[in-house]
């Protein structure tokens, strides 16, 4: 089996391993997290695209980011939760579904139009391995997991997602740090105590779910190499795909006075719109 071409098109997702008495309180946990991730980053997007005095390029960012976040959990968590009360011999995936939700899910975490063309090359060198294999070892597809389904060399896939991976990383650590800097210098120049601490506190939140982001995604991509260490990838995994959609639009949305106000007018709206039926 190993040495031979595979041409089935149905592949077996691994998922989670849920004992019975866990199942349901993940299910719940799992399934709020995503209608709140669905529901604040969309709110957002909306709000930005109506409010005319939010058309502005530092909204634009957030709605950016709140599509890709919403895009990210919308593949990714439905495949989590539909597989939690599934047995593990029953979750199936037809491949081209298995390279969409890998495309897809590597999208949302970078930026667009470079990305896109990145992300294609990246997912087009798994595509045109043969296949040995019908078991994904993740909870959902990547693009790791579909070369691990060949039996070919893969040493180009492995060079070209490396050089991915440091671009990706370096350009992002080093966006952030450049950023960090500069707002640290503005805060030691200006010497003012409240617009100090405000810059603190967005800057520590925001720099908190970084880390988390940039930790398991670390993670995944080290623990990929290490198939006895599959659990803690998974949990890598999950935390990547889950935590920054879920804060982003607390920390990018509701602490900025703006939308913040905005959000306020239109829950009075709201209310006002039901106490008068």
């Amino acid at each position: 089996m190993e040495n031979q071409t595979l041409r089935t098109d149905i592949l077996l997702v691994e998922g989670l391993k849920v004992s019975l008495e866990s199942s349901i309180p993940a299910f719940i946990i799992l399934l709020l997290i995503y209608i709140f991730i669905m529901v604040s980053n969309i709110c957002l997007v909306v709000l930005i695209t109506t409010e005319r005095s939010l058309h502005q390029p530092m909204y634009l960012l957030f709605c950016n980011m709140s599509v890709n976040d919403a895009l990210g959990a919308t593949v990714i968590i439905p495949r989590l939760l539909s597989n939690i009360f599934v047995p593990s011999s029953d979750r199936y995936i037809p491949y081209i579904d298995c390279v969409i939700q890998a495309f897809c899910g590597h999208l949302s975490v970078s930026a667009w139009m470079v990305a896109l063309l990145m992300v294609l090359i990246l997912i087009g060198l798994s595509v045109r391995l043969s296949r040995c294999r019908w078991i994904i070892f993740n909870p959902y597809c990547d693009n790791a997991s579909l070369f691990k389904l060949s039996c070919e060399s893969v040493l180009i896939n492995n060079i070209y997602g490396l050089g991915y991976t440091v671009v990706l990383l370096g350009s992002s650590i080093g966006s952030v740090t450049l950023t960090y800097l500069k707002i640290a210098a503005v805060c030691v120049l200006n010497k003012n105590k409240v617009l100090n601490s405000k810059a603190l506190q967005t800057c520590a939140t925001h720099l908190a779910v970084y880390i988390i982001m940039f930790v398991s995604g670390l993670i995944n991509i080290i623990l990929h190499r290490f198939p006895n260490l599959s659990d803690y990838r998974k949990l890598a995994s999950i935390l990547f795909h889950v935590v920054p959609p879920a804060m982003n639009a607390i920390i990018y949305g509701l602490q900025i006075k703006v939308v913040r106000q905005k959000c306020f007018i239109i829950d009075v709206n709201f209310l006002f719109y039901l106490f008068s039926k």
